[in-house]
């Protein structure tokens, strides 16, 4: 019963910012209701089916505390569909990271180069074919000019302006970032939760709750330098092994991995 109690309380810290979320963009109880209904029904239908048997309505209706009927109506929901948003975030992050990493593409202090919009080789579009495939480089553009992650120079290049994708408006990319981040936050504590010892995910944090305001201010911008640098290096140390970047890479089956900063801050209320 502790166990439960403390699911329950992690539940209700981990909602209220989702709330938050949810109200500041308009979407009532009953729609969330209903997406929380359909994860329940998905999760139970995939992964805690019996071995060697097809899993049925009937067990996913005990395992889930919803009616049979309900189970079928929520699995006839339509899904949210954000593929063309997730699909324009990941295309434009791969460029970005080509940008930093790849060699080719830097000048001679080792830094990304303002790069001509078009041409073979060392170009734009060279870049955009190197790192995101089969894509109009246009768009690839019109995206990080729109994000504020490049601009362009007065002799007609094009110039990086931001070491990461971080978009600075439309709340689609964002909120693709949400659904991202989130879960494999999340993920990686169910993993912990379950494995075994030296077998976990590296899971950290450091905080402090009597800090004054003028300190956060100069924490904020100092850490945020050392976390981008260690990105950075982490990002080519991922991208020597992925066989997308680095056809050379050998090896079997086929994963996704990485690691994720964030900083976080509030007033803390009086007792």
């Amino acid at each position: 019963m502790k166990t439960h109690d403390a699911i329950y309380a992690a539940i209700l810290r981990v909602l209220r910012p989702l709330v938050r979320l949810l109200l500041r963009h308009g979407v009532p109880f009953g729609t969330f209701s209903d997406l929380a209904k359909r994860v329940y029904v998905d999760v139970a239908l995939e992964e805690f089916g019996i071995p060697g048997r097809k899993q049925t309505h009937s067990r996913v209706s005990v395992l889930t505390g919803l009616s049979r009927k309900e189970v079928l109506r929520v699995t006839r929901l339509d899904k949210p569909d954000d593929r063309e948003t997730a699909d324009r975030y990941h295309r434009a992050a791969r460029v970005i990271g080509g940008w930093v990493r790849d060699e080719r593409f830097h000048d001679e202090s080792g830094n990304p180069a303002p790069l001509p919009v078009e041409g073979e080789g060392t170009s734009f579009s060279g870049l955009v074919k190197e790192h995101s495939g089969d894509v109009p480089h246009r768009a690839i553009l019109d995206e990080l000019l729109r994000v504020g992650a490049a601009e362009r120079c007065d002799d007609g290049k094009v110039r990086l302006l931001a070491r990461a994708y971080i978009p600075v408006s439309g709340d689609e990319e964002k909120l693709e970032i949400l659904g991202t981040d989130v879960s494999f936050l999340i993920g990686t504590i169910d993993h912990n939760l379950r494995a075994e010892p030296g077998k976990t995910f590296f899971q950290r944090k450091t905080m402090y709750d009597n800090l004054p305001e003028e300190a956060v201010e100069e924490l904020r911008k100092n850490l945020a330098i050392q976390a981008e640098k260690f990105l950075e290096r982490a990002d080519r140390r991922l991208a020597e092994r992925d066989r997308d970047v680095n056809p050379n890479s050998t090896g079997k089956g086929r994963r996704r991995a990485g690691i994720g900063i964030f900083w976080f801050e509030e007033d803390v209320k009086s007792d």
